[in-house]
């Protein structure tokens, strides 16, 4: 486990922001495939409703899948998405519910045999929630535990109880449009349990709250609960194994043993006998009974991260760090390498006489593991007595005597598609290079979310290189790929500062002139599925209580700095320009949250035009409804306009001029041409007066804004002069911004100087 930082804004976020995030995560590969590590499998054993065999896989990627499962392959028949994090731990219990845990903090419901429902989220986790146990004839209890040291017994019926609302709906509410099915389940009273249930209850008011098993001063990495549910064993950094007594949340005792983090437990059906796998590289069979390590393997050369057992508890596959699956007698210490792998192994689901098995990397593959008979495996030759002690093991490999794996090719694989492991954001700050973990090299245009160019394997640092421009636009938005696709963030107001110009973004039938703000147009672009439906829903104007925009509805806070910018041009305002245009055959998917509800994640196609400022920032749904952004930045470049020395040409430029930073070189061209061609004198103006250009126009806006001279209006044909401008000595390109200028040929804090000069005919 790898501690990353929470997509969403969660109670317990390191940076506190302001205002929500949204997040929007792009994908150009097949969908139905993973594409980071996968930490979790769940098999559904008994034939489903349909006759189909189901594997359940839980990713880094943030989602989980359902494959259907045939002799020759698997197909992908759901993708469960809610979760905004690595989902670190998934379970089946009862005869379709799917319960998965996730670094977003919290536990999720399902119904595994859904299109992908969400039926409730539970929050009662104060930091990522890494481990799940459940009991095999009790449906009823599942066990959850995380970093927060905390270690949480739920009681299922209870948590899903739809009850009668009383108030507003409690956190742990998940039917809001966004994360739930459909279905309405608030969680405010506690409904009397069947009289089989054991496991005792904590009540309040207005919510269940699961039994706490308290007594974890570290991080939890490890849970296990015998069949019946009466026996929960959790471990981790504490290098302890706990065991607990799930139905009051006591602790019955304490193992010691371990020298490092616990990251597997298994527990026999009886719940007698548990085993533990550790960092510290060792297997450790415990007799709980006389409360005491009965034996111990050393048969990895690295931490040990996934264990599993046969039915009868007799041998356990073991799988870890060192990229190895081996399989131990566990009463007679004969270990077996029965594969090795490319990737550290994560988690181990045994199916029939096979294994699966879950790496860092996005697919997944069965093995041959001989479930039913395990002597099979031995009877292949090349077995090792496993020793008592770490280092014996390791020196066994370092004397070279590394064993041969039984099998060399899987039987049946998952193939998931390479994850982004490298990015970079280019200076145009609409296109990101990024790498995967199969080396290709793309290029993504982020306003669209779609790939661009598709290099192959060539080199990144190359390439990045290849693609440098000279252009200077503010830092609008944040990438990170730690769910293996490229993410991108939009904080406000900061996401609001780059503009361009229409003509730069090649925008037909837009005045040239026109500037564009690239945030604004991408949220348009993203949610235009979503505004479409609620148009469809409410109307035009309408919000999801049939009443008009309100300005009571945007924050105060926000109204008092500055004036809110609205764009006039409403009958333009729903449109998306084709730069802003996203691909529904391949949508994104946005993570957010709103003033109600917790962190979601949802493609934008899922969108069913409900949601509102409960479900979604409030500065996004007033940007896309309303056409109006939040108080930013000041966006002018202030600079001097002087003669080159020695020049003979001079206009009248007093004090400093203004214009937006997007502003090009050739429009203070034309703005020098037209002062001496038309030699027309500006109206008087302070010392430190401030002239302005805006657009493609120049102005000095004193005594109410006289001497407006809008350029290229004039044809200038014969008259015009051949003007160059220079800064530090330096001949400015023509389509420069003022913005460039200033941060790669000025480089200074002081405002911009800019030099004019006549370029004299030769001949």
């Amino acid at each position: 486990m790898h501690r990353v930082a929470s997509a969403g804004n969660t109670s317990n976020s390191v940076r506190p922001r302001k205002e929500k995030r949204l997040t929007y995560v792009l994908n150009d590969a097949d969908d139905t495939k993973h594409c980071a590590g996968v930490n979790s499998l769940a098999v559904l054993k008994s034939p489903a409703t349909d006759g189909c065999e189901y594997l359940f896989t839980g990713s880094r990627d943030g989602t989980l899948k359902r494959w259907a499962l045939a002799e020759d392959g698997a197909t992908c028949s759901a993708t469960f998405e809610s979760h905004v994090d690595w989902v670190n731990d998934a379970v089946l219990t009862g005869s379709n519910t799917l319960v998965s845990c996730s670094s977003d903090t919290t536990v999720k419901v399902w119904n595994g045999l859904s299109e992908g429902s969400c039926i409730k989220t539970l929050r009662q986790h104060s930091d990522y929630v890494t481990s799940l146990a459940s009991a095999e004839k009790n449906s009823n209890v599942i066990a959850s535990a995380g970093l927060g040291g905390e270690v949480f017994i739920w009681d299922l019926e209870a948590a899903l109880t739809p009850t009668s609302k009383s108030g507003d709906a409690t956190e742990e509410d998940c039917s809001n449009g966004v994360n739930g099915s459909g279905s309405s389940l608030p969680m405010t009273s506690i409904r009397p349990l069947s009289s089989g249930n054991n496991i005792s209850l904590q009540a309040h008011s207005q919510a269940y709250i699961p039994v706490t098993a308290k007594g974890h001063k570290e991080s939890v990495y490890a849970l296990a609960m015998n069949e019946s549910g009466s026996l929960l064993v959790s471990g981790g950094t504490e290098k302890v194994v706990r065991v607990w007594d799930p139905r009051t949340g006591s602790k019955t005792m304490k193992l010691k043993g371990h020298t490092d983090n616990i990251r597997a437990l298994l527990i026999d059906s009886t719940g007698r006998f548990c085993i533990s796998g550790s960092s510290d590289s060792m297997i450790r069979l415990w007799d709980l009974g006389q409360q005491r390590c009965v034996h111990s393997y050393a048969v990895h050369t690295d931490s040990v991260w996934s264990l599993a057992s046969t039915p009868t508890f007799s041998h356990v596959y073991s799988g870890g760090r060192d990229l190895s699956l081996y399989l131990t007698d566990l009463a007679t210490r004969e270990s077996v390498l029965m594969c090795t792998k490319e990737h550290p192994i994560l988690q181990l689901a045994l199916h029939d006489d096979g294994i699966w098995v879950a790496t860092t990397d996005s697919s997944v593959h069965r093995w041959a593991a001989e479930v039913r008979n395990p002597q099979k495996v031995f009877q292949r030759g090349g077995s090792f007595l496993a020793g008592n002690l770490s280092f014996s093991r390791a020196r066994v490999s370092l004397e070279g005597s590394t064993p041969v794996p039984v099998y060399k090719e899987p039987s049946l694989s998952i193939p998931g598609t390479p994850g982004i492991v490298q990015h970079e954001i280019l200076n145009n700050r609409r296109h990101v290079l990024t790498k995967d973990t199969a080396g290709t090299v793309k290029l993504w245009e982020i306003t669209r979310g779609t790939v661009i160019h598709n290099y192959g394997e060539v080199s990144f640092e190359k390439k990045k290189e290849e693609l440098f421009e000279m252009v200077s636009i503010p830092a609008w938005f944040t990438v990170d790929t730690r769910l293996g696709s490229l993410a991108v963030h939009l904080d406000t107001p900061q996401c609001f500062s780059a503009e361009m110009y229409s003509a730069d973004l090649h925008i037909p039938g837009k005045p040239e002139d026109d500037k564009v703000n690239l945030a604004r147009e991408t949220l348009k672009g993203l949610l235009a599925h979503w505004l479409a439906k609620r148009k469809q829903r409410f109307g035009s104007q309408a919000l999801a209580n049939g009443e008009a925009p309100a300005v009571k509805d945007v924050p105060t806070r926000n109204l008092t700095t500055s004036k809110i910018e609205v764009d006039g041009s409403a009958d333009n305002d729903a449109a998306v320009y084709p730069p802003f245009e996203f691909s529904a055959a391949c949508p994104p998917s946005i993570i957010t949250e709103g003033s109600q509800s917790g962190p979601w994640r949802k493609k934008i196609t899922d969108l069913d035009g409900t949601e509102d400022e409960k479900d979604m920032p409030w500065w996004v749904v007033d940007c896309v409804m309303n056409n109006r952004l939040p108080p930013r930045e000041n966006t002018k470049c202030s600079f001097y306009l002087h003669p080159c020395e020695g020049s003979t040409v001079q206009i009248l430029t007093q004090g400093k001029l203004s214009a937006p930073r997007i502003l090009r070189i050739h429009k203070v061209v034309n703005y020098v041409i037209e002062k001496m061609v038309l030699d027309k004198p500006l109206d008087s103006l302070n010392s430190d007066g401030a002239a302005g250009m805006s657009g493609g126009q120049v102005t000095h806006p004193a005594n109410g804004g006289d001497g407006i001279f809008r350029t290229g209006l004039k044809p200038w044909q014969k008259l015009k002069p051949s003007i160059e401008i220079l800064c530090s000595n330096q001949v400015l390109s023509p389509d420069m911004s003022l913005a460039t200028v200033r941060a790669y040929i000025w480089k200074k804090p002081e405002d911009l100087v800019l030099n004019y000069r006549v370029l004299t005919s030769k001949g």
